[in-house]
């Protein structure tokens, strides 16, 4: 009997991206796993149903994981989505471990096994796996072309016949996968672009790209290609020396994050007030709160003559690529999960006991199972 792998549609509203896309659901196909996708499911990434072939459809979420034993998602899921998946099923999505709470529960509570995409672990066997850098470095390129969009300036230089237009200086805050195809698609259009990163070993990176590095002295790499939090005086002296450089910045692009932590604070309003008319923020921390003080998740508000955008859902606006990229990412991961055409999980491999949430009933993942019993005592 063939492995059922099934593929709702997104209830998460934003979302437009889908778990899988026709050239993956073929592949999965071909290697003899039974298909089952939610009848519009890629609509909103531009995959209509058509595109799909050799594959099962079904009419609701509920009939798709009637008899799903791997169920894929991008958002995690509702807890009505939960109470609609087999007892005993897989599921591989984002799964927000830091938070979501009641959804963490009732999957364990319903005995799912649930792998979470964001705790995928980044060594050299898991790139191939690794959506978070996949999806991040959409957000790059479509941070840049935002700057770009809603900057009152060329960000190239040209000469005209009216003179000389001197290029736009961008300033990229985190030179992670995010910063660095932003610093990328910045130069691309022509601007002079500054980066700043906590990790030093990002330096060599940022000037790879044409980039110029900012040096502050503060080095707070980690384990897992991560950046720690910094102590207070770090946060200090950080923010005094990024000052001057946001303020003659025409454009600035912020991806600093802490995973699980809300979004550090990097601008105060004081320095976007330094900052010239027509300049411009675009935060792509926003969902964790933003760098930025004045930034408001899903707005675009104009202070001091200064516009901050705080954008939310950033690789789906690209949903073609995100999708295909995303989908590609749980692809290679579920090879994890198959042996002999059989479900056959290494539950010690490295990489499963790293993103797992959920299992046997259990909370698997130690920072959750800590928070949760933590706050029911």
């Amino acid at each position: 009997m063939s492995i059922c792998l099934a593929i709702t549609t997104e209830t998460s509203e934003g979302e437009n991206r889908v778990a899988i896309v026709p050239a993956i659901a073929e592949k999965f196909s071909r290697a003899g796993v039974q298909v089952v996708l939610e009848k519009g499911a890629g609509v909103s990434s531009f995959y209509p149903d058509s595109d799909f072939d050799d594959i099962e459809f079904s009419d609701t979420a509920a009939e798709a994981c009637a008899t799903a034993q791997i169920l894929l998602k991008v958002a995690p899921p509702s807890v009505e989505e939960v109470a609609l998946m087999p007892e005993g099923c897989i599921l591989i999505c984002y799964m927000h471990p830091h938070g979501n709470d009641e959804v963490i529960k009732a999957l364990r509570d319903r005995n799912i096994t649930a792998l979470s995409m964001e705790l995928v672990p980044r060594i050299s066997r898991a790139q191939s796996m690794d959506s978070l850098s996949s999806q991040a470095a959409i957000a790059g390129y479509k941070a840049a072309l935002m700057a770009a969009d809603l900057s009152a300036r060329f960000f190239p230089m040209l000469t005209t016949a009216a003179g000389t237009i001197r290029p736009s200086r961008v300033f990229v805050i985190g030179a992670g996968v995010a910063g660095l195809q932003a610093i990328a698609t910045a130069k691309r259009l022509g601007a002079v672009v500054e980066a700043y990163d906590v990790r030093s070993v990002t330096k060599e990176q940022v000037e790879s790209l044409g980039g110029k590095f900012l040096e502050i002295g503060v080095d707070a790499s980690s384990e897992g290609g991560y950046a720690r939090e910094l102590t207070e005086s770090e946060k200090h002296k950080e923010r005094e020396m990024m000052g001057n450089t946001v303020a003659a910045a025409h454009a600035v692009i912020c991806t600093a994050h802490v995973p699980g932590r809300p979004a550090p604070r990097l601008i105060d309003t004081a320095v976007v007030e330094r900052m010239l008319p027509g300049s411009v923020v675009i935060d792509l921390a926003a969902e964790s709160g933003g760098n930025c003080e004045l930034t408001q998740p899903g707005k675009t508000i104009v202070h001091n003559g200064v516009t901050i955008h705080g954008p939310l859902h950033v690789p789906g606006m690209l949903a073609v690529h995100a999708s295909e990229m995303y989908s590609r990412n749980l692809y290679n991961l579920v090879q994890l999960l198959i042996s002999d055409g059989e479900l056959k999980p290494d539950w010690d491999d490295e990489i499963l006991a790293g993103c797992t949430v959920t299992r046997d009933g259990e909370i698997k993942h130690g920072p959750t199972r800590e928070r949760l019993q933590g706050a029911s005592s």
